[in-house]
């Protein structure tokens, strides 16, 4: 076998196997794409299937020869079809998005047909690198993350709104808890039966929404409270219950992550570089991969360095960052440790270590 950089891993001497055929599919909601070529390229298969496994699964097998290796592109449907493929017995590969997306750049006429033909060809070639494809487990637990925060965006969104309304006729909510804020708009509204009656139909909602969300969140502590990972995870201070089940998903199989310090490019957290003869400049962070996680960790950051006050040898390190470069800079930065520490406490079986007394070989000095 033979590994070519960055990119995924193929086999030389069956690429040249006159009998080899390599599939690329390019994923739509109702009907996906599918283009099968040989081994020096030539297109032997076209059509269009529907977007089901069971489908695709009964037009490789009909095929009458064997299809060596399947690409589909990352994207909604992608994983449930390499699901039905992989359980089939085919080698079914998820390919990055970016990297699709710039291999077929170059082409004029963009087309799902001609996506297809493009997935085969780098299929084909090897030139792709292959994305993770989350256990069925931990994509229900993502699903349940992501109606969470719907729920309390939505749920924001109608506050903000009822205080827009009252801030129109002069009526301030000023500061107010969650449990004091119905009443507080309630008594401002009181007296104007219009404002009574728009107020009172977004409280409807603000509560039929705040319940459900209380649904979610109370199922979401629960899963954290069980799980001895998540709740290892949580030793490490500003992580709390959701960067914990959140970066845990995320990951899925801490050992796809051959060095915990690969953490930091795999979600976005590591800066942008660009060399080019005399041109040589870094930029921001490349904010690729998985917003949420990236999300959560920065929070764990920004909770470590204005709400935790026990000492830790984590916090001091972020705290001499941010003396020399900047606290937005620190909070990135520590944001990145973070995620590789959290790796490196999964991988070892360790809690958090607070002191360098503590350390040893240990995790925060990663």
């Amino acid at each position: 076998m033979r590994k070519h950089h960055h990119f995924g891993t193929f086999d030389a001497v069956r690429r040249g196997h006159p009998l080899h055929h390599y599939a690329g599919i390019d994923v739509s909601l109702e009907l996906s794409s599918v283009c099968i070529v040989d081994a020096k390229g030539k297109i032997v298969r076209e059509a269009k299937v529907a977007s089901d496994p069971d489908a695709l699964v009964a037009f490789f097998k009909q095929l009458g020869f064997r299809v060596v290796r399947i690409g589909l592109e990352a994207g909604p449907l992608s994983q449930w079809l390499y699901a039905g493929l992989a359980q089939a017995g085919f080698e079914a590969v998820l390919l990055e998005t970016r990297h699709v997306k710039a291999a077929l750049s170059a082409m004029t006429v963009k087309t799902d047909r001609k996506d297809a033909r493009g997935i085969a060809q780098l299929i084909r070639m090897g030139w792709f690198r292959p994305v993770h494809c989350k256990s069925l487990g931990s994509q229900e637990v993502r699903a349940l993350l992501v109606a969470r925060k719907q729920l309390l965006g939505k749920l924001l969104d109608v506050e903000l709104s009822i205080r827009g309304i009252l801030r129109g006729f002069g009526l301030k909510m000023g500061v107010v808890t969650r449990k004091t804020f119905e009443a507080r708009a309630r008594e401002l509204s009181s007296g104007q039966t219009m404002l009574e009656t728009v107020v009172g139909a977004m409280l409807t909602a603000r509560a039929a929404l705040q319940s459900e969300y209380a649904k979610l969140h109370k199922t979401m502590l629960v899963i954290v409270r069980d799980d001895k990972i998540c709740r290892r995870l949580m030793t490490a201070p500003g992580v709390g219950p959701v960067v914990a089940i959140t970066f845990k998903t995320a990951v899925d199989d801490p050992t796809r992550i051959s060095k915990s310090k690969a953490v930091g490019p795999l979600f976005g957290l590591t800066p942008k570089k660009y060399q080019s003869g005399e041109t040589d400049v870094t930029g921001g962070i490349t904010c690729v991969g998985d917003t949420m996680v990236r999300t959560a960790l920065y929070k764990a950051a920004n909770i470590l360095l204005s709400r935790v006050t026990r000492f830790s040898a984590l916090k001091r390190w972020a705290v001499e960052v941010a003396k020399r470069r900047g606290l937005k800079r620190a909070k990135v930065a520590l944001a990145r440790k973070i995620g590789v520490i959290l790796h490196r406490m999964w991988v070892d079986g360790t809690d958090f270590r607070w002191t360098k007394a503590e350390l040893g070989s240990g995790v925060a000095a990663h």
